[in-house]
């Protein structure tokens, strides 16, 4: 069996560069702030798989019946020819597990490819599969999905790019915009897109699932401290920090920071930088956008895509959408 291709887009040194200039750009703007993808570290990756099991956290096992369930009906809207994978953001590659085990029993799954930032664990996905899926073809990309995508592999089998996890929403307004856009120009027509949203509902359900009775979601707001004082030299006091969640209805927006309790001088000294924080004042650590389908769709016409398919869970919490590239 041929060893799987991996193709290196981003090394440690990029990944700590991206570090430092985030971190001081973000801690000497007014207001400060910091990008969502610093929460997930080793310890911030087991926070999150933590928070996933937790009642309120409904975006995780809703996406999972969605793609449990309907798994043969997407496979089935891909079409009867053999099928490519790209899975971006894949972690493990459980999310899309069901739709790989659905085109594997119909033998139409010709390759899957991982794309993730953190290259063992691209390894260890793919070390994993290859007994999973013996037939299959199989590589791994080590990129940033927001920058390389330039690289996906050109299989001359219909391609089906997979976005879940709602991790489209983190991604500011202009940000999903050019992503679309990116990832149109790297598609052929007749290639697919199947992409996890949350949709808008009950802000109280919203707000529960970011503000968890076990704390489980403050702790992994917090983590982005605890990064920077192990990346950076750091010496911030992450208790010293209020986790706060507000819900922006007309933006249909979660907002989640960390706001000081106290007056504080922070020594980053891996930047040479002291930060000072008022009492009150936040960092701004990340946002979730909650979408309407109707403009979720339109979104995506106008990025060069013809929605063709579309689930919800029972609820109507997570959907998951289908659309053709033309």
């Amino acid at each position: 069996m041929p060893q799987p291709e991996l193709r290196i887009c981003l090394a440690d040194d990029d990944l700590d560069a991206s570090l430092r200039l985030d971190a001081r750009r973000g801690l000497t703007s007014r207001p400060k702030h910091l990008p969502m993808r610093l929460h997930y570290d080793g310890r911030g990756s087991g926070l999150f798989g933590k928070l996933t099991e937790q009642p309120e956290y409904y975006q995780t096992r809703s996406e999972r019946a969605i793609l449990r369930d309907r798994a043969r009906e997407i496979a089935a809207a891909l079409g009867a020819e053999p099928v490519s994978v790209i899975e971006l953001g894949a972690g493990r590659a459980e999310k899309i597990r069901p739709v790989l085990d659905a085109l594997a029993a119909a033998g139409r799954l010709d390759a899957f490819w991982p794309f993730d930032v953190a290259e063992g664990e691209v390894r260890d996905v793919l070390a994993e599969l290859a007994t999973a899926y013996p037939d299959a073809h199989l590589g791994g990309i080590v990129g940033d999905f927001t920058r390389h995508l330039a690289h996906l592999p050109d299989h001359r089998d219909t391609r089906l790019v997979a976005f879940l996890g709602g991790t489209f929403g983190n991604l500011p307004g202009p940000e999903r915009a050019r992503f679309l856009l990116d990832l149109r120009e790297a598609l052929r027509p007749g290639d697919r897109f199947l992409l996890g949203a949350d949709l808008v509902k009950d802000p109280r359900v919203i707000l529960a699932a970011y503000n968890d009775a076990a704390g489980v979601t403050a702790e992994f707001n917090r983590n982005v401290l605890h990064v920077l004082n192990h990346r950076l030299d750091a010496d911030f006091e992450p208790g010293n920090f209020e986790h706060v969640v507000t819900w922006d209805a007309p933006a249909a927006t979660v907002d989640m920071r960390l706001r000081a309790m106290k007056p504080m001088e922070v020594d980053v000294a891996g930047l040479g930088l002291e930060v000072r924080f008022a009492v009150g004042e936040e960092i701004h650590t990340g946002i979730s956008v909650k979408f309407r389908p109707a403009e979720l769709e339109e979104d995506l016409r106008t990025a060069g895509f013809a929605p063709s398919a579309s689930w919800t869970d029972a609820r109507a919490n997570m959907g998951v959408f289908l659309a053709e590239a033309v």
